[in-house]
């Protein structure tokens, strides 16, 4: 399988894990939508060629009142974004919300910034033990990464 996680904020990133071979790749998330759809396009012209089912996971996000307007627009018009590249390349989706990944790793701090901490520390951990990645964890892609292995897993089950 291909399991693709999606950390869909300006700030957030893609992770794309090959379950035979234990591949994977990281992207901050692109500046354009032309680069957020080559993304994808990639993971499922990958999946095709090994002839591999493929399944995205994106994290269920919202804006919260006290987001500032512009900000929450531009969020929202991320997620927007990454919704309907995944539909118009009729790829499976499921969204997650941050709890029910996060639940897989607990206990986590309930302070953002300590949280934020520990995830990308657990992401380091697993990326550089299972999957040779040579690419360095950042706080940019350490959510995506632990989605997609949620995805993978669920994908498993499935």
């Amino acid at each position: 399988m291909i399991a693709v996680g999606i950390d869909p904020g300006k700030s957030g990133g893609l992770v794309k894990i090959h379950s035979r071979n234990y591949e994977c790749s990281m992207h901050k998330c692109p500046d354009t939508t032309e680069g957020m759809s080559s993304l994808l396009k990639n993971a499922k012209d990958s999946a095709f060629k090994d002839n591999l089912p493929i399944l995205v996971a994106i994290e269920k996000v919202h804006a919260f009142p006290t987001d500032a307007r512009s900000s929450a627009f531009k969020f929202g018009m991320n997620y927007g974004m990454w919704l309907g590249i995944i539909g118009s390349l009729n790829i499976p989706l499921v969204q997650v919300t941050p709890q029910m990944w996060m639940k897989s790793y607990a206990p986590l701090p309930k302070i953002k910034q300590e949280r934020k901490k520990k995830i990308k520390e657990i992401a380091t951990e697993i990326f550089e033990d299972v999957y040779n990645n040579e690419k360095r964890i950042t706080y940019a892609i350490s959510d995506a990464a632990l989605i997609a292995l949620w995805c993978l897993e669920r994908g498993k089950d499935e």
